[in-house]
């Protein structure tokens, strides 16, 4: 009896809730019918914010749906700040109306500041296909109050300097372990030299205590990267990189790599936010000096090497791809070499179906600072010094389906975002 008397109550909900189906796919009641229909492709856009200050537009889920599709893609700035690309591409009543906006911003802008001024770009792009719209109406455009044309003088001649520190204790009854690590970097980028200077120190002392038997165990790393490049037109570039480094989890007491290069873009590299295809060689000598005697007898080597790499990245409506291809080995011994492929892809199949996957392996011959000497069984539970291995390989794979109202224009702050609460 209950179960009928449920089956009834259902049946004679059905019609409200198609009723509910059938509206939820038309936007709100709020006189948007007309408005234009718009799909943000971006990488951690607050988009409460942006419907919040841009409420004169339809924004869909599914860029099939969308009148206007905004994909914004961002670059790291020679100052350590970011330069955003957004690149507005008209579809259906609009097809063939495009447009590509800039916007950079500054190492010292706060969140909120970078917020507002990512919105007022895609505000901006937008005008041109709202004003062909009966929302034209809705909107006010007002000017800020007029900035100064002085000259802007830079005492820092473009250089940039970061200093970084990071202390970190972790700590229980029979586990403890201390971590420092500090960092200082130079940069100056300009449209025909790039200088990146970096020099990084951790430090990691771990006391653990078994049988009543305190164990203590410190692993250290000091390493200095240079990298110098010059631009050769919208295809070249040569430069050199020189790493130098001391670590006693590779069993490497100091080691100086010196690696020229040349690379290739077959992409001009003025549209490297959307697309490259980058192919890069360099060849060069590493001088390794180690602290305990290696797996092949060596306590000093002095080997020349090469390198060559395949980066391949682009961004579309479809989704995007960034993969790269790394070879390299030594020229004394061919065998000891090194092959690793990895990225991420990321690709809408159909409509509310998007597949995500990252991933990477290498293949790994050329572990020549091994060293000799036995480990312990600390050294190879607390991951203290390297293991010999001949691959790595890691990934995930996920899937998304969505499906429902089409639009996604309510802004609802209430007990947090979905099943978060803050």
């Amino acid at each position: 009896m209950t179960y009928l008397k449920f089956s009834g109550v259902l049946c004679a909900l059905i019609p409200f809730i198609l009723a509910a189906g059938q509206e939820s796919n038309s936007p709100d009641s709020t006189g948007r019918d007309d408005a234009i229909k718009v799909f943000i492709d971006c990488f951690h856009c607050d988009m409460n914010f942006i419907r919040q200050e841009i409420p004169y537009v339809n924004y869909v889920r599914d860029v099939k749906e969308a009148q206007l599709y905004i994909l914004e893609t961002r670059e790291n700035t020679g100052s350590g700040g970011s330069k955003y690309t957004y690149t507005f591409v008209g579809q259906e009543d609009f097809a063939g109306k495009n447009d590509t906006l800039y916007y950079s911003s500054r190492p010292d802008d706060s969140r909120d500041y970078q917020r507002i001024w990512r919105t007022q770009m895609m505000k901006m792009g937008m005008m041109p296909y709202v004003a062909l719209t009966p929302l034209y109406d809705e909107v006010l455009i007002q000017p800020t109050e007029s900035i100064g044309h002085d000259e802007v003088v830079d005492m820092w001649n473009n250089w940039v300097f970061e200093l970084e520190a990071e202390p970190e204790f972790d700590g229980q009854d029979s586990y403890k372990e201390l971590s420092l690590r500090s960092s200082v970097s130079a940069m100056k980028v300009t449209n025909d030299w790039k200088t990146e200077i970096d020099f990084d120190h951790r430090y990691t002392r771990t006391k653990y205590t078994y049988d009543d038997t305190l164990y203590t165990n410190d692993v250290s790393y000091q390493g200095l990267d240079v990298l110098i490049v010059k631009s050769l037109g919208e295809h070249w570039s040569v430069g050199i990189r020189t790493d130098a480094a001391s670590s006693t989890f590779t069993n490497t007491k100091f080691s100086l790599d010196v690696l020229p290069s040349i690379e290739y873009n077959v992409f001009p590299y003025s549209k490297s936010t959307r697309r490259q295809l980058r192919f890069l060689y360099g060849i060069g000598n590493s001088f390794n000096k180690y602290i305990d005697t290696t797996i092949y007898d060596q306590i000093r080597e002095n080997l020349w090497q090469q390198q060559l790499q395949v980066a391949y990245q682009v961004q579309e409506k479809w989704g995007s791809i960034n993969v790269s291809l790394e070879g390299s080995n030594y020229f004394h011994d061919f065998s000891k070499n090194r092959l690793e492929f990895g990225g991420h892809v990321s690709i809408r199949i159909l409509k509310g179906l998007s597949l995500r996957i990252w991933g990477g392996v290498a293949r790994i011959n050329d572990q020549l600072s091994l060293a000799k000497a036995e480990l312990t069984e600390a050294d190879i539970l607390l991951q203290l010094q390297e293991l010999e291995t001949s691959y790595n390989v890691g990934g995930q794979v996920g899937i998304t389906y969505t499906f429902g109202s089409i639009y996604n224009n309510i802004v609802n702050p209430r007990f947090g975002n979905g099943r978060r609460w803050f």
